[in-house]
């Protein structure tokens, strides 16, 4: 039987024990990152970019995101999830940038800086961006798209969303620079198929249906693209097709001439730079407010360029 003073040296030792491992918990530095879905290539590039951030500075960071990109409450949930852990900072990807904003102000008045990737917020909340220029990007994709037309027709556009940063660059992005730059050329349709590729694929085809002299449709990101090369091909029709981010189907599209060409992003720079900003923000350290990870054309003629193929995901 254990006598007094055993027993309260047992309470002690455990005391020490737990204050020591209170401290080890303290001392662990933990960023979440909450993306848009995990359905698409891309974000598991985002992913690898962040894992490798962690990596190289000691952080210890979790990724996740809804199944698809429409689930914008799973996306909220998940955020909520996140604070609750108190992390040192966060990096989000808004789905829907408004119904983000009264979990984003808590997490400041909590003293959790938020670094936006790939889709930004439309606060001043998030200490730093990383991301994309898509609304250059966008106006690239339109540049290509008239070249390939002969500077006129009617063109469309199949956009994953209007609600999140992305969706509403992406799209204004191109619209804006068409209404520039290109006064022959008619924009007939804007439609959102959410990013999935079989809703996008009924959306393409009604499209075309509808629209039997269209000569080209922008597809604002990957599964958007691959449904509109899908309704295309399942029409017989031959159009111009630009899409935006790469991915295995997309890739091979491109290699078969289904589709023109495309705009990719550099997700793993995406993935590495929140990491970094985050962890720099946890610190009280400057960082940049924007912070532009780049983007390039890419078609048949390049998609093998070492330049190319080291920003490309399957």
């Amino acid at each position: 039987m254990l006598n007094k003073r055993t027993l309260l040296g047992a309470v002690g030792a455990l005391a020490l024990f737990a204050a020591a491992g209170g401290v080890a918990r303290a001392e662990e530095v933990y960023i979440p990152l909450i993306s848009k879905g995990f359905q698409h290539q891309f974000w598991q590039a985002v992913k690898a970019g962040a894992d490798k951030a962690a990596a190289e500075l000691g952080v210890t960071v979790t990724f996740e995101g809804p199944d698809t990109e429409a689930q914008v409450d799973r996306q909220i949930d998940m955020l909520a999830a996140a604070l609750a852990k108190k992390p040192v900072a966060i990096g989000f990807a808004a789905l829907d940038s408004q119904a983000s904003i009264p979990l984003l102000q808590q997490a400041k008045d909590a003293g959790i800086p938020v670094v936006a990737f790939d889709s930004g917020v439309d606060s001043d909340i998030p200490v730093a961006t990383a991301a994309t220029d898509n609304s250059a990007a966008a106006g690239m994709a339109a540049d290509k798209m008239a070249e390939l037309i002969g500077g006129e027709g009617k063109v469309a556009l199949v956009v994953h969303d209007q609600t999140s940063r992305t969706g509403v660059d992406r799209r204004d992005g191109f619209v804006n620079r068409i209404k520039e730059k290109y006064p022959k050329v008619e924009i007939v349709t804007i439609q959102y198929g959410g990013g999935d590729h079989l809703q996008s694929t009924e959306i393409t085809k009604s499209i075309l249906q509808a629209n039997p002299d269209l000569k080209g449709i922008f597809g604002a990101n990957e599964g958007s693209a691959i449904g509109v090369a899908n309704g295309a091909r399942e029409l017989g029709r031959t159009l111009v097709i630009i899409g935006y981010d790469s991915g295995a189907q997309q890739k091979q599209a491109i290699r078969d001439g289904l589709i023109a060409g495309a705009i990719t992003q550099n997700p793993v720079g995406i993935g590495y730079e929140t990491v970094k900003a985050a962890l720099a923000a946890s610190k009280g350290e400057k960082v940049e407010k924007s912070i532009d990870t780049g983007f390039y054309y890419y078609d048949k003629t390049n998609i093998d360029d070492p330049k190319i193929a080291a920003v490309l995901y399957d």
